[in-house]
């Protein structure tokens, strides 16, 4: 079973002292209309060929438009070596279930990855 977080508790934990990695796994074009501050975008599809960009993460929360996604996200990542150690929830609901601040624009390190 996925363990999922509310909006309001991955909001607590990005206010904390050791925020978690939040991973995006919307498409880039979603990603660019609005994302949790911080997050980098690792589109769903893309996911498993861009591992290295999660490897090594204590913790990791998947977000996505609809809280979908994310659990897929989050099934993926359980299984693959560099995250075994994590831990890897989904926030419930998605960005629409999000009622703090959104950022807008790509994930540059994500354009960088494409052109390698």
């Amino acid at each position: 079973m996925v363990e999922e977080l509310s909006p309001a508790e991955v909001e607590e934990l990005l206010d904390g002292e050791d925020p978690p990695l939040v991973v995006d796994v919307s498409t880039e074009a979603e990603f660019a209309l609005g994302h949790l501050p911080g997050s980098i975008n690792v589109p769903l599809a893309n996911l498993v060929s861009h591992l290295d960009r999660v490897a090594g993460a204590e913790r990791i929360v998947t977000v996505c438009p609809r809280g979908e996604a994310s659990v897929q996200a989050v099934r993926l990542l359980s299984a693959y070596e560099g995250t075994e150690d994590a831990r890897i929830e989904s926030m419930a609901g998605g960005l629409d279930a999000w009622d703090g601040p959104l950022e807008e624009g790509i994930d540059e390190d994500a354009e960088d990855d494409e052109r390698r």
